[in-house]
């Protein structure tokens, strides 16, 4: 058994009945992207994000987000040493190979944003000096459906910089059962052991960036990036950041699914987590009965031709 299929294995023993949601978050951290998990409380975005890390032998942070957060709880502070009669600068918590930020949308925009330098560049810079963050890194975030009481929507800027947004959703009736039955997965969690380390998991990011993708692909690519900046009813289409995390997805299915190609069902199955965040309607067309999100994007997807 490879670590990649121990690490699947893993994962599926402690998130039940989950493997799509599953295979795409590790998909996600291979193609060196960021992941936002948005479901209602309660359906195990916080243990899967715990999961990732315990699976992947990666060092972790949560960090809560509230609305009285600040950046510097995130990103340290520069503090007067008297000994040395020096500023000391003491690292936050996003100096880990993965933070959860539990609920961000619950903090205030300002604090939201303090995560673009380390999401887009991997360091952050406080007081005018950049800090290297460890590799590999990543933040999985969860969040609540913005309708729910208390909550801010992420900028635009940062939901660019999120790779996938997937949902979890209810278990089904069987495997609802058995985490009724069965001692909280949780517990569960405390037991496994990494599948790999951060070495193996940089190892699995350089084959997967060396998945080779065809001419044709990366015309199939394109045409469906045009075709959600063509909509009359998109305000926003996919940015050339959208499109390379596209292809870079799209390698990371396809070696998950043991291949060293890409093929378009590779680029079909990671499509809605990588476009769905990243599409806005227009403002008037929702009135005058625009289709959903979800509609949509399947809907782009079915009208470009799938190349031969």
């Amino acid at each position: 058994m490879t670590a990649l299929t121990a690490a699947l294995a893993s994962l599926d023993a402690i998130i039940l009945g989950k493997g799509q949601a599953i295979r795409l978050a590790l998909s996600c951290l291979l193609a060196r992207g960021h992941l936002l998990i948005e479901d209602v409380p309660g359906v195990g975005k916080t243990t899967l994000a715990h999961a990732l890390a315990q699976v992947l032998g990666l060092s972790w942070q949560r960090v809560q987000f509230t609305s009285d957060l600040l950046p510097a709880d995130i990103l340290g502070v520069s503090v007067f040493d008297r000994a040395t009669q020096k500023f000391e600068f003491r690292p936050g918590p996003v100096f880990t190979q993965l933070l959860l930020a539990d609920e961000v949308n619950r903090a205030s925009p300002r604090t939201q944003s303090a995560l673009l330098e380390a999401m887009e560049e991997r360091q952050v810079s406080v007081d005018g000096i950049t800090h290297p963050l460890p590799e590999p890194f990543f933040v999985v975030a969860t969040q609540n459906p913005q309708e729910q009481l208390g909550t801010y929507a992420l900028p635009e800027s940062q939901l660019d910089r999120f790779l996938m947004r997937i949902e979890l959703g209810y278990p089904d009736p069987r495997h609802e059962r058995t985490l009724l039955a069965e001692p909280d997965r949780r517990a569960l969690l405390a037991r496994v052991k990494p599948a790999m380390d951060a070495a193996g998991l940089l190892e699995l990011q350089r084959q997967a960036a060396a998945v080779h993708v065809s001419e044709p692909l990366v015309d199939y690519v394109q045409k469906l990036v045009a075709t959600t900046r063509a909509r009359a009813d998109l305000r926003l289409g996919l940015s050339p950041r959208a499109a390379q995390g596209l292809v870079r997805a799209a390698r990371a299915w396809a070696l998950i699914a043991g291949r060293d190609a890409v093929l378009p069902d590779d680029v079909q199955a990671v499509w809605p987590a990588v476009a769905l965040h990243r599409l806005e309607t227009r403002a008037g067309f929702t009135e005058r009965g625009a289709l959903p999100r979800e509609q949509l994007v399947r809907t782009i997807l079915e009208a470009v031709p799938v190349p031969r």
